[in-house]
């Protein structure tokens, strides 16, 4: 039967240097192939809008403009790339110090968390975007005034580029609960007790989080209500611990 070998601090310190190089490793390379396909990314990312509004364009109100969204994606790629690389070194390096059940619970939240952002980044842009931009630009064409609508580029890519992350964090909601349920903190009675005050909650998170209109509140309440239920599925019992 083989035994465990224990590290000395000084080899802990060298694994996760190691693991700390190969990560920047990593977000140097995906950063580089960010700025070649961030044209990419801007046509992608504008593709929304443009579908509301065929004639429409954006205003470059600065010089540097063009180099800052281009960079701004650039980083954003690397980071979207990194991300699951960065995780799985963490999981790596703190996994043989873990029991079995803790290994258990936490590795399935490693491979849920990126899957349930893509998926709400994904209800934001195939949903809430085109709602969301057709409800902007009809209200300014129906301005009293004469108006030219042209939108600065860097203030529309920041907007959808933080609904993405707010959707994305959002859909992050069933694994915090299930967490909080496997380590003891919540009990599904309790979450079950919560209910209307979570549903409260929600309601108030998606009013401060989304533009001031009640569609797109409502486009995220409703994932959000979804998900704090499905949790419930996945919690256990008192009994059953």
């Amino acid at each position: 039967m083989k035994t465990k070998t224990r590290m000395t601090l000084g080899q802990h310190f060298a694994e996760l240097r190691r693991r700390i190089l190969w990560t920047f490793v990593v977000f140097v390379i995906a950063l580089v192939a960010g700025w070649y396909l961030s044209p990419w990314l801007q046509t992608v990312l504008t593709t929304p809008l443009l579908r509301v509004w065929p004639d429409g364009e954006l205003l470059y109100n600065g010089l540097a403009d063009g180099l800052m969204i281009r960079f701004s994606l650039s980083v954003l790629f690397a980071l979207f790339v990194t991300t699951p690389f960065a995780l799985w070194q963490i999981w790596a390096y703190i996994a043989p110090g873990l029991h079995r059940g803790e290994r258990r619970v936490i590795w399935p939240i490693l491979i849920a968390s990126p899957i349930l952002f893509l998926c709400g980044a994904a209800f934001a842009f195939y949903i809430l975007f085109p709602f969301v931009f057709g409800f902007f630009i009809e209200m300014n064409q129906s301005a009293p005034v004469p108006a030219v609508i042209m939108p600065a580029a860097t203030d529309y890519l920041s907007f959808s580029i933080g609904m993405l992350k707010v959707f994305g964090l959002a859909f992050q909601l069933p694994l915090v609960l299930v967490l909080l349920n496997r380590v003891g903190i919540l009990s599904r009675a309790r979450a079950v007790k919560m209910r209307r005050y979570a549903i409260v909650l929600i309601v108030t998170v998606a009013a401060v989080l989304t533009p001031p209109d009640v569609v797109s509140q409502i486009l995220l309440a409703l994932p959000m209500w979804g998900l704090f239920e499905a949790s419930l599925l996945f919690m256990r019992d008192d009994e059953n611990r």
